[in-house]
């Protein structure tokens, strides 16, 4: 027991946990205090030095604060007098606005206003963090497009404006909304830079989840107003529209696929007499949908991407009768079929399939490697843009639905793939041609969460293609 006593250092061998086994010579004389001469003791191993974290160069810890998300730096702040030094460096801050906001450099306006990036991202940029993106206008008139991003050391909105005798090719044209930006007593205001008035003038922004509303106490802003568009082409303003209140709906740029026909995205198309009008195309498995984003409402466009028409050489565009023969053909599977199916996937705006059809990504694979066949318009289809690409690559069948007093109206057409970066749709009926180029404009901020957040935007979205 006395043995056991001194092996765990407890003195006393009550309590001991450790394994009483017989002792060499040399261990029992240890125990009982004796000099051994036959093994020498060894010392044991040194303890680790000691390590912290505040014993980095200042330099490595502020390259780690910098790495750090800015909402996570207050906290870290807290935790001793050299860390509360640290995240108090424009380094840090400067850094964490150029990461997460995409801040330029501008240091003279920061001397101007004699303030910090801490100050910058704690007062601005992150209270304002939400309505960063794409927004439409939540109307059922004229719907206008707005674009927030961070502009300097403030926040900017920019307003789509429309432009005449433009190609689908050319740049969007945006003019200044309204900004957000520090003053000189260091505290974020909203400025409203349109209307009549030489300078910018107080505007009200109440903030809501994927949703905001504006709010000018000036009342002349309806004769700088899309409305005055319509009143110099002859069309008076509809409804009780207000300019000075007006309340905008979070847009997100349709998710990619590799399956995809092409790449989803923005694309522009004229809509005379109010110049460019800005539709999205988006996929969804076997259909493709083209929502408009502003303009009027009217209807919707659907690409059923399992019922491909044959170029035949291009053949097909030169006889607008046999073009008509053949999307009419389609048309009455389609509607044979929905009959069958009691209108289930038909009310869920889904392609049928037919048979012998390509799958989807069979598509893809055909329209990257398929050669360009010659592409005219048939005689007698109007065409809004003359300027459109001179060869294609596939045909879809197409429908736009038409609600009109509650009930919808269904007009087949063509939708033509000329290239990654232009699409066409010919409304039989009417004998018309839309032309659409991509959207060249880069933004920021407008990637849906989630395919199901981009889905249920697209419920939400009541605004349509019109023709």
């Amino acid at each position: 027991m006395e043995e056991c006593a001194c092996l765990c250092g407890l003195g006393s061998s009550r309590g001991c946990r450790c394994c009483q086994k017989r002792q060499d010579p040399a261990e029992t004389a240890k125990a009982e205090g004796k000099h051994c001469p036959q093994k020498r003791q060894r010392p044991g191993p040194r303890p680790p030095p000691h390590c912290s974290l505040l014993d980095l160069p200042v330099e490595m810890l502020v390259e780690i604060c910098s790495s750090l998300p800015g909402t996570e730096l207050p906290n870290l702040a807290q935790v001793c007098t050299k860390f509360h030094r640290i995240l108090h460096s424009n380094s840090v801050w400067r850094r964490r606005c150029q990461e997460e906001y995409g801040l330029r450099e501008n240091l003279q306006e920061l001397e101007m206003i004699a303030t910090s990036y801490r100050e910058v991202y704690a007062k601005l940029f992150h209270p304002y963090r939400h309505i960063l993106g794409l927004w439409q206008e939540d109307t059922e008139d004229y719907k206008t497009l707005l674009y927030v991003a961070v502009d300097g050391l403030g926040i900017t909105g920019w307003t789509y404006g429309p432009r005449l005798n433009t190609h689908v090719d050319g740049p969007m044209q945006f003019k200044p909304a309204f900004r957000i930006r520090l003053t000189e007593g260091k505290s974020a205001t909203v400025e409203c830079m349109e209307g009549c008035h030489r300078r910018p003038h107080s505007r009200h922004l109440q903030i809501q989840r994927n949703m905001f509303s504006t709010h000018c106490n000036k009342r002349d802003h309806r004769k700088d107003s899309p409305g005055r568009l319509r009143e110099e082409w002859g069309r008076g303003l509809r409804g009780n529209h207000r300019y000075d209140w007006l309340t905008y709906r979070r847009l997100y740029l349709p998710p990619s696929h590799p399956d995809d026909l092409i790449r989803p995205g923005l694309f522009q198309s004229k809509n005379l007499p109010f110049g460019l009008m800005i539709a999205m195309l988006s996929f969804h498995g076997k259909y493709a949908r083209v929502t408009k984003i502003t303009g009027f409402s009217f209807g919707t466009l659907e690409i059923h991407l399992m019922r491909r028409i044959q170029l035949r050489e291009g053949e097909i565009f030169r006889d607008f009768n046999e073009l008509s023969r053949v999307v009419q053909e389609i048309h009455e599977q389609v509607i044979r079929e929905q009959q069958q199916e009691d209108g289930t996937e038909e009310s869920e705006g889904r392609g049928w399939q037919s048979p012998g059809q390509p799958s989807v990504a069979e598509s893809r694979a055909a329209a990257s490697e398929e050669q360009p066949v010659p592409f005219v318009l048939p005689v007698g289809v109007r065409s809004r843009d003359h300027d459109y690409p001179r060869t294609c690559r596939m045909c879809f069948y197409g429908v736009v639905t038409v609600t009109l007093h509650g009930l919808p109206w269904r007009h087949p057409g063509v939708f033509i793939l000329f290239d990654e970066n232009h699409f066409g749709f010919i409304w039989l009926e009417v004998k018309s041609f839309v032309l659409y180029g991509r959207v060249q404009n880069t933004f920021q901020n407008v990637e849906a969460p989630s395919p199901q957040a981009f889905q249920e935007l697209l419920k939400s979205v009541q605004s349509y293609l019109t023709f």
